[in-house]
Parts: C-alpha cells; structure tokens; sequence
C-alpha cells in the first residue's frame, strides 16, 4: 500500500492543460520563488501524506487530465486577516489519462489507488481527442 495521498481540484475557467500551464507561468512569475502554488481556505488534514509524494490532480472540462507533484504547503495570511493554506507545488505539468470527475467545491483527497496513471513518456505531444469522444470513453471505462 502507497503511504501517500494525492488531491483532487477543478482547474475553473481552464479550457486545457496547456492553458492551466500558461496561467501557472504567468502567475508564478510574479512570486519569488517562482513555483506554482494554489491558495485554499482549508488546509489538508493528511499534510504529512501529501507532502510525502503525492500530487495534485487537475479536473479540466470534467475530466482529470494532468498532475503536478506537492513540495510542501505555506501558511499564508490573507488580506483579511484570515490564515490560509498555500498548495506549492512542482512546475513540471505530468499528463495523465484522462478519467471523469464531477464538479465538486474545493479539493478532495484522491487515494493512490483511484487516481489515473500518467501517459507514458512522449505520448504528451500526441494530438488529444475531441473532448467529448474522451469523455464519452472514460465514462465507460476505455481510457
């Protein structure tokens, strides 16, 4: 058994994993250290877990369809004056099969063993399919 645990988060307003990657470089740009990050209200209760190799996983158009890997988790402190949580995470963007995930609020955690396996090394570049024949197939079980 995995003694890790992964997230699961909808990337709102993204239309694909490139746009989630070109937002992700213009924002991080900004911050010193330069790495991706997602701010969040709640913090993780299974930090240790998530911190310990797991990753985040994208829903983008319904569908989990890429990963980044957690570095460690901020403290930050809002303008309101309200602690939150700061997601930091690795820049590199790990493309995955696709599987379908319904809208949700927040994040959720997202067991090793329920999340989908990445695409194999040079499969990345490959042409995706229309996104309603990716969804159609992961609803049945082919991707």
């Amino acid at each position: 058994m995995d003694n890790y645990m992964n997230l699961v988060k909808l990337s709102v307003g993204t239309e694909s994993v490139e746009g989630l990657q070109a937002w992700q470089e213009q924002y991080r740009a900004r911050l010193p250290e330069g790495l991706p990050r997602h701010v969040t209200r709640m913090w993780p209760k299974r930090e240790p877990e998530i911190v310990q190799g797991g990753s985040i996983y994208w829903v983008i158009k319904g569908l989990i369809q890429c990963r980044q890997r957690v570095v460690r988790m901020d403290e930050v402190i809002g303008e309101d004056g309200i602690r939150r949580c700061a997601i930091i995470l690795d820049p590199e963007l790990h493309r995955t099969y696709t599987a379908p995930k319904r809208p949700f609020q927040g994040w959720r955690y997202l067991k090793p063993e329920d999340s989908p396996t990445d695409m194999p090394q040079g499969r990345e570049a490959e042409e995706p399919l229309p996104l309603e024949l990716s969804q159609a197939l992961a609803e049945i079980g082919v991707l």
